[in-house]
């Protein structure tokens, strides 16, 4: 089976036997996904609350829609969203690992004092600063993919070349240059995670194929990221909208864990927690929690 090295940050780590799930919270009006709206800090707070009590190991806090729709939010007005609510958060919960969603580098050092553990750069270092801050707070980094577009551009017309595998190769070679570029600015190889990052400078049909290669990502030898939940991949193969896209975004949630991914971005923390469990059981990372069915002590149970 594919495996990829640990990841470990605040003294907690995940591998093939112990896969992380990393629930959004969106401190935003707009989020593609309508169940994941939490502009209000209460609704973030019950959120955040709510994620972790359903078995949540990893809290991603962002303030910006991710595709180009939707309203516009500058540097300042991002860092009100999320700088504040990160502090509440590492204050409520010292213990919980709290990851940051942004692109800009300014608002990652601004949520350092928060006590980030993780900076998840989904626009591929459209700042190139953003991995050195990373490191000079201490935090974990998420190296990603976009095919070369720039944050909050949706595709349109990509390729990348006549061969349906080229993109697989182009995810491929991005990524494994992002981890040594995180190594170079000082974040160690434990603490770095890389996305392919699906729909994201794709179209459906190339996020399908890197999705069918995870375990072409998983063999660069770093812990591997699938953010799959209620994509548009997901959407557009059932021709479902986001809010009932939940079964599909299991189904790949299942093949990615099968491939090697260990991390898991998801709306639906209690579910991806499940499908992920069961996957690294099936796969023989995981003992089942119990396996008494059959063995002598064992009470008579009728299954059917």
């Amino acid at each position: 089976m594919p495996t990829t090295p640990p990841l470990v940050l605040r003294g907690r780590t995940f591998d093939a036997g112990r896969p992380a799930v990393m629930a959004i919270l969106n401190r935003t009006r707009d989020s593609f996904f309508a169940g994941n709206r939490h502009a209000e800090l209460d609704s973030a707070k019950r959120a955040l609350e709510e994620a972790l009590e359903l078995g949540a190991d990893l809290i991603d806090v962002g303030g910006v829609r991710a595709g180009q729709e939707g309203e516009a939010v500058d540097e300042s007005e991002e860092m009100r969203r999320v700088v504040p609510f990160l502090a509440w958060a590492r204050e409520t919960h010292p213990d919980a690992i709290l990851s940051l969603d942004t692109w800009r580098s300014g608002v990652a050092l601004a949520a350092g004092g928060a006590g980030v553990d993780l900076v998840n750069d989904t626009w591929a270092g459209a700042d190139p600063e953003l991995v050195h801050v990373a490191a000079r707070i201490g935090a974990g980094y998420v190296i990603s993919h976009t095919g070369g577009l720039p944050p909050r551009t949706d595709p349109v017309g990509v390729t990348f070349g006549d061969d349906p595998l080229d993109v697989v190769r182009d995810v491929v070679t991005t990524l494994a240059r992002g981890a040594r570029e995180a190594e170079r600015s000082g974040i160690p190889p434990e603490r770095i995670l890389i996305d392919p990052t699906l729909d994201f400078g794709k179209t459906t049909q190339h996020s399908l194929e890197v999705l069918r290669h995870t375990a072409d990502v998983a063999a660069l030898g770093y812990p591997v990221l699938q953010a799959l939940s209620r994509k548009d991949f997901v959407g557009e193969s059932l021709d479902l909208p986001p809010d009932e896209r939940l079964e599909g975004s299991l189904a790949a949630t299942a093949v990615a864990a099968w491939l090697g991914a260990t991390v898991f971005r998801a709306h639906d923390v209690r579910a991806t927690r499940r499908v992920v469990d069961m996957v690294a059981t099936i796969r023989g990372d995981r003992p089942p929690v119990h396996a008494k069915r059959g063995t002598p002590q064992a009470p008579s149970v009728d299954s059917g």
